[in-house]
């Protein structure tokens, strides 16, 4: 299911490339086991930390919270690191007593919280942290016409250990839910996007005709001054740029990558490449050049639905 939506919100392999400047930055190239060998090139110094990989929902690693390890979660379909580092929000591969559950750890004391999201056949997947690190949101699905299809969110207080299920009615089948800089609840609606308010989902904003979020990592940048989307189709652009407060289209980046996984910094994202027959995880300015090769991937780690999820270091 979360591979579904990934899909659905995301719409490279020798020769190196120009590294963006960081000050006495130290590299490391960190092997990511489970994925054909890809290494992950890291700087000290870097704006974001690979936190978190996997190959759809069959398999998810997570990396240790003050090393350069990565582990298999066998038990779950997917892991989520907080801001801060310290808590993960991960998903079971399967219900537990009928229902579907949030898994929160605090890597600190190595204690884990089950928390119940929702009854099944309703599944709750697909974990966005917010901003402050006190929720978790989980897009909601159910089957219809044995088809899964999006219903609405599942709002997770993480000190509270409560979860809250908000139905929302005609949602795009392949909908997802994360969260906004200000706290509220963001999917695609239409040609644009809605924000929905987390306690009851009345909407609270339409983004209309904007082009659809670039997910499945937050679309919006750090200042949440601005917003990725992919191009509405009347632009050959594919990637765009949206003013967060005013709601327009601001930039259009004649640039077609693969897939988009969030912002490196203000002014540069974090993008798959295609390279040849292979892709190369990349970062990306705002004019559509690479400026620093993140790892090599191999065409068959791609098509095994690879994902990748950042923490944001400390400034």
């Amino acid at each position: 299911m979360i591979a579904e939506i990934v899909i659905a919100l995301s719409l490279t392999l020798s020769a190196p490339a120009a590294v963006l400047s960081t000050s006495a930055a130290a590299p490391v190239d960190l092997v990511l086991p489970g994925i054909g060998g890809v290494k992950y090139h890291e700087n000290t110094g870097d704006p974001v930390r690979l936190a978190a990989y996997g190959l759809g929902t069959k398999r998810t690693y997570l990396r240790s919270a003050t090393g350069n390890a990565f582990a298999w979660e066998k038990t779950l379909s997917e892991v989520s690191v907080a801001p801060g580092n310290r808590l993960t929000a991960g998903v079971p591969a399967s219900y537990k007593s009928g229902y579907d559950t949030l898994v929160v750890t605090d890597r600190t004391t190595g204690k884990s919280t089950s928390i119940r999201t929702v009854k099944k056949p309703l599944a709750a997947s697909y974990a966005s942290w917010s901003r402050d690190g006190k929720q978790v949101a989980l897009t909601v699905e159910q089957k219809v016409s044995g088809a899964w299809r999006v219903a609405g969110f599942t709002v997770v207080d993480v000190a509270a250990k409560r979860a809250r299920t908000v139905k929302i009615s005609g949602l795009s089948r392949n909908a997802g839910f994360w969260w906004s800089p200000g706290g509220n609840l963001v999917s695609m609606y239409g040609t644009g996007l809605r924000a929905y308010r987390a306690t009851d989902g009345a909407v609270v904003r339409t983004y209309k005709d904007v082009g659809l979020p670039t997910g499945p990592e937050d679309s919006f940048s750090p200042s949440g001054k601005s917003l990725a989307t992919w191009c509405p189709s009347r632009f050959k652009e594919q990637l765009c740029v949206v003013d967060a407060a005013g709601g327009k289209i601001t930039r259009r980046v004649n640039v077609r990558p693969e897939a988009l996984f969030g912002w490196w910094d203000e002014s540069h994202v974090i993008a798959v490449m295609p390279r040849g027959t292979a892709y190369r995880l990349s970062v990306l300015d705002l004019t559509g050049k690479v400026t620093r090769v993140l790892a090599d991937l191999p065409a068959k780690t791609w098509a095994a639905e690879l994902w990748v999820s950042f923490t944001r270091t400390a400034s």
